[in-house]
């Protein structure tokens, strides 16, 4: 037990990538406070997504973004308030054409994969509505072979959207031996054996299975980084053909500037010539250049480019200001932020 807490502490602090959220973000933080310096308002940056609480920096609602998304790029997705009863919730879902399991769950203000869950059946539905007690969404779900992070942007007055950031995301997978339990084979890979603790309590019979040998399995459906998924550097797709994709999707998001598509598509080629995906998510201010979690970027090159992203947010609310489109007051600002450190203590402390 020692060794393995151990050799979590070495993985941990010896990648950036693990790092914790308050160490990590110091750069962040100093960064975010040289522009709001400049921009002399704190909250600046709400400004820049006004159709997102908060510019979608923390509290947002991921149900009023999708819906500023053309529905031929999202997958049928409901909003399901606390309490609504379980034969209302089945039959809405008949309605938006969600018949198909597996489905995915996930609440509706939320952020790096928490409670997010691929949802089997109609039991366990039901089991994930009454456990949870918040509002959430129910998503149908992608089956898409590739998974991508792309950060883009327009400034208010211009309609070219520039593509800043593609991250290609690997979920977590181990291949069989036809000796090793699948708990054994997580123990032989760093990014795997930060979540053995997490499948001992969530899936236990799947971790004591053995593999044949060359078998690969997916045991992390969820492309969330807390959720053992790698992410990668594509910024060598970035062209404009690519950026063209998106162009012709945030042009019709009213009032939204900056963010992150998360999404599936069939390949990049695909992406590229047809401009067809499905957006599972948009991420707001908050959305990071997913790129910068690569193992190999070197940690100079993720600060710079955390840098020139919040430089480019800077530079659209300078447009905004000059349209007299305010940002968050210093009280709304920090009650949004009282109000969002209760809702996630909620979450932790049920």
């Amino acid at each position: 037990m020692r060794n393995s807490a151990i050799k979590k502490f070495w993985i941990t602090w010896s990648n950036w990538e693990y790092w914790p959220l308050w160490a990590a973000n110091i750069p962040l933080v100093i960064i975010v406070a040289w522009f709001a310096l400049r921009a002399r308002r704190p909250f600046f940056f709400s400004a820049v997504n006004p159709s997102i609480e908060t510019g979608g920096m923390w509290g947002e609602s991921k149900f009023n973004i999708l819906k500023r998304i053309p529905s031929s790029h999202i997958p049928p997705t409901i909003f399901v308030k606390q309490g609504t009863d379980f034969q209302l919730l089945t039959d809405r879902m008949k309605e938006v054409g969600l018949t198909d399991w597996p489905i995915i769950a996930k609440p509706d203000v939320g952020e790096r994969g928490l409670l997010v869950t691929k949802i089997k059946d109609e039991v366990h539905l039901k089991e994930y509505a009454s456990t949870n007690q918040l509002d959430f969404l129910l998503q149908g779900f992608v089956d898409m072979p590739l998974e991508l992070a792309v950060l883009c942007h327009r400034m208010p007055d211009s309609d070219h959207v520039a593509v800043t950031s593609i991250c290609v995301k690997e979920t977590l997978k181990v291949t069989g031996d036809g000796q090793s339990t699948i708990h054994q084979l997580m123990e032989l890979n760093d990014r795997a054996s930060l979540q053995i603790e997490r499948f001992e309590q969530e899936k236990p019979a799947l971790i004591a299975q053995v593999l044949p040998e060359g078998q690969t399995i997916e045991l992390e459906p969820i492309g969330n980084h807390c959720r053992g998924t790698m992410f990668l550097n594509g910024n060598h797709h970035i062209d404009p053909p690519l950026a063209q994709a998106f162009e012709a999707v945030l042009l019709q998001m009213d009032g939204i500037h900056y963010g992150r598509f998360d999404l599936k598509c069939q390949s990049i080629e695909h992406l590229r010539s047809t401009g067809e995906f499905k957006a599972v998510e948009f991420n707001g201010i908050g959305a990071e250049p997913a790129h910068i979690y690569d193992p190999q970027y070197p940690l100079w090159k993720k600060f710079r480019d955390v840098y020139r992203h919040w430089k480019v947010i800077y530079q659209i609310y300078k447009i905004q200001a000059a349209k007299n489109i305010a940002p968050m007051s210093l009280n709304e600002g920090i009650e949004r932020l009282k109000t969002y450190a209760a809702y996630k203590k909620s979450l932790s402390n049920p």
